[in-house]
């Protein structure tokens, strides 16, 4: 097998590599009697195009692997690479460059600005970037076609229904074009039926945008569409 030798510039995985790893990950919050572990030696990695589900229940560490990975959180030990980046010992601008370039995130709470429509909520990103007038909006319309929102582009969150601004909340997560998508229960405040529609939706831009994608959910659909899953409880991974 080959190998190539980094350079100083942030470097990026090919098409070969693993666009996430993990290894011996650990993260406690607290000390003494009161510590809890969070996360205790997790190793994964997922590759190129991959949609992987991580299921597990309320409190076995999910939210907490996910900030690890998106650099919202860093690990007491162990290291996570992003897309070639060492996310664990980024200093702020590089994780600020993180966010904003490699990896997009999608919340149960949708996060839209209230005074924007969709459509500006969704090039927010593009501003950020100082993008073309004509090359954002371009953009925007073709993500929230993709997302089934093209009609209501002109309208606001509070006219919409919650899984409308969801929809709304994964194309502004397409706008830079991410490597990786990290989805935090995105379904968590959704009816069943709006659910599996989200859910479904994840899976097609996923494969239409050629993205990598970790969704934590409860939903028996979502690990269905998963390429594959991965179980945590009490911050361990185990086997399904």
């Amino acid at each position: 097998m080959t190998t190539t030798t980094a350079t100083p510039a942030a470097p990026t995985a090919s098409a070969t590599d693993a666009v996430v790893r993990v290894e011996h990950v650990s993260r406690t919050y607290g000390s003494g009697t009161g510590a809890v572990h969070a996360l205790r030696d997790v190793s994964f990695t997922v590759e190129p195009g991959e949609l992987v589900a991580l299921v597990g229940r309320s409190g076995s560490g999910k939210t907490t692997l996910l900030n690890v990975v998106g650099g919202l959180d860093r690990p007491d030990e162990g290291r996570v690479v992003v897309d070639g980046r060492e996310v664990s010992t980024l200093d702020e601008r590089g994780l600020v460059d993180l966010r904003r370039d490699v990896v997009s995130f999608v919340f149960q709470t949708f996060g839209l600005v209230p005074v924007l429509s969709a459509a500006e909520n969704v090039g927010v990103p593009l501003r950020l970037r100082k993008l073309p007038t004509k090359d954002r909006e371009d953009r925007v319309r073709l993500l929230l076609d993709l997302v089934g929102l093209g009609p209501h582009a002109l309208q606001r969150p509070g006219e919409l229904s919650g899984g409308q601004q969801q929809r709304v909340a994964i194309a502004r997560s397409l706008a830079n074009s991410p490597r990786l998508l990290v989805a935090d229960e995105p379904t968590g405040q959704l009816d069943t039926e709006t659910g599996t529609a989200v859910m479904a939706l994840i899976r097609a831009v996923v494969e239409a945008e050629g993205m990598t994608a970790i969704v934590s959910t409860h939903d028996p659909l979502m690990v269905s569409l998963a390429d594959r899953v991965l179980h945590i409880a009490d911050g361990q991974l185990i086997e399904g």
